[in-house]
């Protein structure tokens, strides 16, 4: 890949290859509140949280204190061999204490990915000791998000996974996406679409056979694939086929948990009650890399049980529970539970909803969804039919493009435009958000309309 346009040794993770050539990179130089600024000065409202993670503002004091302290106090140490940092043992409590489910042990890691990749073992090593080897297949739904590593990716239902010959692994086998205003057959209701999604997975689980299924992954709401909540009654439909056959489901919180949606856990939000959650990003509101497992008192009697075999727990990561990692994410809860953060996501979301909603009148959007303080507008050539723009025309992307250079960063996922902007907006700047957002939508129809004409 070159680059024309700038002198650099950087390669670029998900990013436009098109723009980069074109316009190159925006440099990052400093953030304040919910805006950051390029190395020419620019302002721009940071409308996705960083990567939905920077969700206490970007130069919050209490998480800069926070790590600061830990610096100086112990800059660095690992949890092997039965030394941890007291940082690490708090959070763990912290974190048992708010757990959405019945919960007593948190193991850490340093993403998401790593955090979902680990769930995976640990499933295949309780198998194993189980005296069920073949127990080794994992479900995921299709436009799911669980990670980058070679078996995250696995279970994300994203086509762009195929990039890597080979992948998905064949232990993944990928369900419907939970997606009614896509995937509903005409006049399917979000109870009956609910209840279809429920028989095949019962189907599925059957065929396979129940003790070939290791575990069963799911976000409450789906991020990366477009932010899709679940259908009315989805998770109360699928949850007693999971328990009925004894399959583990592992909530994956990365983006969900510590506050997104309104509650602090999306499994709250849905009523989930899961085996497993993952968690990640708002943990240390981007302040340091974490992935969280944390582990309902089921699945830590079975684990301890499997771990006996060789006397330790045969998994871990060096820079897991680091001290200071810990310590920045004790303050980042403090500020979403004790500080008021949640109540203000609680606060500003029905506003940040209502303009959201209100996108839908515009021509090209074909549907406006979302949740708490994250919401998409799925783009489209024609309402009715909800058939897609040309791919050609990288609608989206331009979208995208164009509200950068207006001072708002949003993100293209496929055919939608994303929003998840940091849990201290206020009122005043989602009204700045959306004229800006509106403004953008007008320039971009009237340039595909000119380049359809």
């Amino acid at each position: 890949m070159t680059i024309q346009n700038y002198p650099s040794a950087f390669m670029h993770p998900f990013s436009h290859i098109p723009t980069l050539e074109q316009s190159g990179p925006v440099i990052v130089d400093r953030g304040e509140g919910i805006y950051i600024y390029d190395d020419r000065g620019r302002r721009y409202l940071e409308g996705n949280s960083g990567l939905w993670n920077v969700v206490l503002g970007f130069d919050n004091k209490r998480l800069i204190e926070a790590a600061t302290q830990a610096y100086a106090k112990l800059p660095a140490y690992h949890a092997f061999f039965g030394r941890v940092a007291q940082s690490a043992l708090d959070l763990s409590e912290k974190v048992i204490r708010l757990a959405p489910m019945k919960a007593n042990r948190v193991l850490f890691a340093n993403s998401g990915s790593e955090a979902n990749d680990t769930v995976v073992k640990l499933l295949w090593l309780l198998a194993e000791q189980e005296g069920k080897p073949h127990r080794r297949i994992l479900l995921s739904r299709r436009n799911a998000y669980h990670g980058m590593t070679i078996m995250t990716a696995s279970l994300t239902g994203k086509d762009y996974v195929k990039s890597a010959s080979g992948l998905p692994v064949y232990e993944v086998r990928h369900l419907t996406s939970p997606h009614h205003w896509r995937e509903a057959k005409d006049g399917e209701s979000e109870t009956e679409f609910s209840g279809r999604l429920a028989w095949e997975l019962e189907q599925t689980i059957r065929n396979t056979g129940p003790d070939h299924i290791a575990g069963f992954f799911a976000e409450p709401v789906l991020g990366a694939g477009g932010v899709i909540p679940p259908p009315e009654g989805y998770f109360q439909a699928i949850q007693p086929v999971l328990r009925k056959y004894g399959v583990p489901l592992i909530a994956d919180e990365v983006i969900c948990g510590f506050g997104r949606t309104g509650e602090l856990w999306g499994s709250i939000k849905y009523g989930i009650e899961p085996d497993i959650v993952v968690a990640s990003k708002v943990i240390t509101s981007g302040f340091f890399p974490m992935g969280a497992i944390v582990l309902s008192e089921k699945m830590t009697e079975r684990l301890e049980r499997a771990c006996r075999t060789y006397e330790e727990l045969p998994t871990g990561f060096t820079t897991a529970a680091h001290p200071v990692g810990c310590a920045i994410a004790l303050a980042a809860i403090g500020e979403i539970v004790e500080g008021g953060v949640l109540k203000n996501v609680q606060k500003v979301s029905p506003a940040f909803q209502k303009q959201l909603r209100a996108m839908q009148d515009h021509p090209m959007v074909g549907e406006a969804r979302g949740v708490g303080l994250m919401g998409a507008l799925e783009m489209v050539a024609d309402k009715h039919s909800k058939t897609p723009f040309p791919g050609h025309l990288d609608v989206s992307e331009r979208v995208s493009r164009q509200a950068l250079a207006n001072g708002l960063i949003c993100r293209p996922l496929g055919a939608a435009v994303v929003l998840a902007p940091p849990f201290i907006i206020t009122e005043p700047q989602i009204d700045e958000l959306f004229s800006i957002l509106r403004h953008t939508m007008d320039q971009v129809y009237a340039e595909v309309r000119a380049a359809a004409a």
